[in-house]
């Protein structure tokens, strides 16, 4: 075994890999860019299409664009607690070798986002102990996303079968940031 190979397996983030032992997996719950498989695969390096279960449900959390990303350069979203919302999603089953990549495409080790643990309603199925990321510190206000960032997430939204009337609710909220973006643009001028 190489040297770089058994220090992969002595880290805590990763289990040990045997040829006689079955890979583990864990839950992961992704509400923004993540949704679309193809922009995930970007940052974790192998298709993605394969992990998906499908559209999910989290009951008492709120979508809103509190965390300006500099890789973006926009807004991005972010989860917040809300009784009486829903966040509607795309649950994955990713392979555990693809945490450590996960956590570093959400900033994680820089403090943008941090894992959180929740409940997930699949199905009518309840999933728990479902990985999440939610932002660091959040902005006061919402930032509107650019024009690539709100393709991505509409694309990852629809092709994963999330619901239409929460794929419209998702664009007019982007398409309101946007022109509020637009008409201070046109005040300051």
């Amino acid at each position: 075994m190489s040297v770089s190979s058994s220090r992969l397996q002595d880290t805590p983030t990763q289990p040990p890999q045997t040829s006689q032992t079955k890979e583990t997996n864990f839950y992961y719950f992704a509400y923004g860019s993540c949704m679309c498989p193809v922009d995930l695969k970007r940052s974790l390096g192998e298709n993605t299409h394969n992990f998906v279960i499908g559209p999910a449900s989290l009951k008492g959390y709120r979508l809103g664009f509190y965390r300006k990303s500099s890789l973006r350069n926009c807004g991005v979203l972010d989860m917040v607690p809300d009784s009486g919302s829903t966040v509607e999603g795309v649950l994955y089953r990713l392979p555990w070798r693809l945490s450590e990549a996960l956590d570093y495409r959400e900033e994680v080790p820089h403090g943008g986002y941090r894992r959180e643990t929740i409940n997930i309603h699949f199905n009518g199925r309840l999933y728990n102990k479902v990985r999440t990321y939610v932002v660091v510190n959040k902005l006061a206000e919402e930032l509107a996303p650019n024009d690539w960032y709100f393709q991505v997430v509409l694309r990852g939204a629809i092709t994963c079968g999330l619901p239409e009337h929460y794929c419209w609710q998702l664009f007019n909220h982007m398409h309101k940031l946007q022109q509020g973006r637009y008409s201070q643009m046109l005040q300051s001028a």
